[in-house]
């Protein structure tokens, strides 16, 4: 039968590792499908490392790579889908709100032959207000603004063909948004509704920077809207600025109504002042995504891995594996 891979991207989840790692292979075993489950480790802290050193030496099916520091969730999924061999590659966290048990579920879409199996989460048990409604707003904004179309709710819980993985190794830019990149493939699709449980255990590790910069990622790699945005406005306020102008010369010259108007000036300095900031923003969000694609550095770097019958000690690991 196909080879399965399984991979997950963890960082500092030592309290949900091992029941994570139990029920997917009691998922696997139910199907029958040989698998092979691939954790990356995003430079944790805590005794995440050791687990997945024990489970590794354990079950033969188990591997672990072990990033040299915590380079982003986005990058970590990348690291897996590359050391990934499967005809199918399944994504999933490992806080078990991505339930194993739809792992049959995705495999029997993918038995009928469809190449990408995305999971919609259509709620999540426990989660605030905030999160759920700046959710909503992300997809509804991105959708708006650029060409392609993510659906609402879609998770990084997916199944992909081989030729998929393939596909998607081409893509090489650093601000990874890869729920866009899947989306934009094409290939034939299909989704799985569910909805996501409370964490198993230990606390999201989302912050709200990290939720800010995965949106500016999503916004810039797939729209020039903001851009566009910016020129309009300028345009909109140098002729208010050119009618306010004339305005002035005609008072000063064809009346005799013009009086001091410190305030004037310095309420339109202000406002003309705060327009090209934010203007400048924009445009150095894009020019520092420039600045960093052209730098061509690694998009990450390993510092060891675990297998079982292999030196298990991260320290002993002498190699530095560097994915461009």
């Amino acid at each position: 039968m196909k080879l399965i891979s399984i991979v997950v991207p963890v960082f500092n989840e030592q309290e949900n590792i091992q029941v994570f790692y139990q029920e997917v292979t009691k998922a696997m075993e139910t199907l029958g499908y040989p698998f092979e489950l691939i954790f990356v480790d995003d430079g944790s802290t805590d005794r995440t490392v050791l687990i997945l050193e024990r489970i590794s030496q354990q079950d033969s099916r188990v591997k672990a790579i072990l990033l040299a520091r915590n380079f982003g969730h986005q990058v970590a999924l990348t690291c897996g889908l590359d050391h990934a061999v499967g005809e199918a590659v399944i994504t999933m966290d490992g806080d078990l709100q991505h339930p194993p048990e739809l792992l049959p579920v995705l495999i029997g879409k993918w038995e009928e032959g469809f190449e990408v199996v995305q999971t919609v989460r259509m709620a999540t048990e426990g989660v605030s207000w905030f999160k759920e409604r700046s959710s909503s707003l992300f997809y509804r904004l991105i959708n708006a603004m650029s060409d392609i179309q993510i659906v609402e709710g879609g998770s990084d819980f997916r199944l992909l063909d081989k030729k998929v993985v393939q596909t998607f190794q081409c893509f090489k830019e650093k601000a990874r948004f890869i729920r866009g990149i899947i989306g934009d493939m094409g290939y034939r699709q299909a989704q799985v509704e569910f909805v996501a449980p409370e964490r198993f255990a230990g606390q999201s590790k989302f912050s709200l920077k990290k939720m800010i910069d995965f949106a500016l990622n999503g916004i810039t790699a797939y729209s020039k809207l903001p851009l566009r945005f910016a020129f309009y406005l300028g345009l909109l306020f140098g002729l208010i600025s050119f009618g306010l102008t004339l305005d002035v010369v005609y008072i000063k010259l064809f009346t005799t109504e013009a009086v001091p108007g410190w305030a004037t000036i310095a309420a339109s300095v202000l406002l003309l002042g705060g327009l090209q900031l934010v203007v400048m923003g924009i445009i150095g969000e894009y020019v520092g995504r420039v600045f960093e694609e052209v730098k061509q550095r690694p998009l990450y770097w390993v510092r060891g891995e675990f297998k079982k019958n292999e030196q298990s000690s991260a320290n002993r690991e002498q190699r530095i594996h560097a994915a461009s």
